[in-house]
């Protein structure tokens, strides 16, 4: 399988680290928009199947000829959600399959944002499925670590645990300090924005989905393998979007497990401004408040060395076993910095997410998962899914809950 990966940044490297072990790839090109951090990527690979190559992937045309000079079998997106269709709408009109780890963004209700929904995550892409399916070429959206193997363990718990799910909450948590900086976000701190100040994204069988206020049910929940209580809460999220669609539950929600301190700094970077995507001129130069913020913070990728600690996630089902008596599971994932960065040279949560899109690969490549059109990860059969992970050195894990 042949594959263009757009986005040189962590995740980016970290697909590039993870394929390289894996026989199926036939060759991978990793552009970004900086040249130099696209051969930086793929430097520590002794392996003449990777190449780099430059683009910019905000426009559109940029993105359609770098597809015809690669010719891939698969695109997949490893940048930031703003460019999701760009990059998708190339792959269309270019007939080339494509991967992503989020899902195009959301825009709020104008009138009522905390309760009635607007434009959800991942609409765009979904209203141009006909078109994908009359043209036989896939999308599998949504298909990192959360949303990616979130979505695959809820569908495992349908297939082979519950015969009735009552709720489905997607937990994420992690005990990860940076040595030497008191705020290092150890992910992309866009996207993190994006996600914990939009409005809330909740499903309930009888009312569909709803918003809430950001940050609503607060609740502290223990996270396995010693990471311990973390105060989580509801943010937006595209397992919400994806797993009412092929699993039939009550309720279903995302809830990150930020702490105190970090919702602290979200609220008030979001009082200060420094969240608006606008941008404003600052003597003279036009900028994006979130964007300088963003340029202001360390580059996740390059936190590994300082970064101590495990990453966290999965899915708490609540319902009936298969013989009818009550049940609670938590799902699992976690990686432990120590590790990832010993194996691969990359930091957790980074690795945590570039693998997952690199399993998908494989199982379509052996012709396990058989896409067409445009599909979330429970679309699929779970279970050789959740067997090939644990090949990659972190399985997955299951932990029994109190009912």
């Amino acid at each position: 399988m042949k594959a263009l990966v757009i986005g040189a940044g962590g995740v980016g490297r970290a697909i590039a680290n993870i394929a390289s072990r894996r026989k199926f790839l036939t060759s991978m090109v990793i552009a970004d928009r900086s040249i130099e951090r696209a051969q930086n990527a793929i430097k520590k690979i002794d392996d003449d199947r990777f190449d780099a190559t430059d683009v910019n992937a905000a426009e559109l045309e940029d993105v359609r000829e770098l597809i015809r000079d690669t010719k891939p079998d698969v695109v997949i997106n490893a940048v930031d959600p703003r460019y999701v269709m760009p990059i998708f709408l190339a792959c269309e009109i270019e007939n080339t399959n494509y991967m992503d780890m989020a899902m195009s963004l959301s825009r709020p209700h104008p009138k009522y944002p905390h309760k009635e929904v607007g434009v959800k995550l991942g609409d765009e892409q979904f209203a141009r499925d006909w078109n994908w399916q009359e043209r036989n070429i896939w999308a599998v959206v949504g298909i990192g670590i959360d949303p990616g193997l979130s979505d695959v363990l809820a569908k495992y718990a349908d297939e082979e645990l519950f015969s009735k799910i009552d709720s489905i909450t997607v937990l994420d948590g992690s005990n990860l300090v940076i040595d030497g900086d008191s705020f290092a976000p150890s992910f992309s701190i866009w996207t993190t924005i994006e996600e914990c100040l939009n409005p809330p994204l909740v499903w309930e069988d009888g009312k569909g989905w709803f918003t809430t206020k950001p940050f609503s049910e607060p609740e502290v929940f223990d996270f396995p393998e010693g990471i311990g209580p973390v105060e989580c809460v509801n943010v937006e999220h595209e397992e919400v979007v994806l797993i009412p669609q092929k699993i039939d539950a009550k309720k279903v929600n995302f809830k990150y497990g930020l702490g105190k301190e970090f919702i602290s700094i979200l609220k008030t970077i979001n009082k200060l401004g420094l969240d608006k995507k606008e941008n404003v001129d600052v003597q003279g130069v036009s900028v994006s408040p979130r964007d300088l913020l963003t340029a202001s913070l360390p580059d996740p990728a390059t936190l590994g060395e300082r970064m101590k600690g495990k990453t966290c996630a999965g899915v708490l089902v609540k319902g009936l076993d298969k013989q009818g008596n009550p049940k609670a599971s938590y799902l699992y994932h976690v990686v432990d910095n120590e590790w990832s960065m010993k194996e691969y040279g990359d930091q957790a949560v980074v690795w945590q997410t570039a693998f997952n899109p690199v399993v998908a690969m494989e199982l379509i490549h052996e012709g396990v998962w058989k896409p067409q059109g445009v599909m979330g990860p429970e679309w699929f059969s779970a279970k050789p899914y959740l067997d090939k992970v644990n090949e990659y050195g972190a399985p997955w894990k299951m932990r029994e809950e109190k009912i």
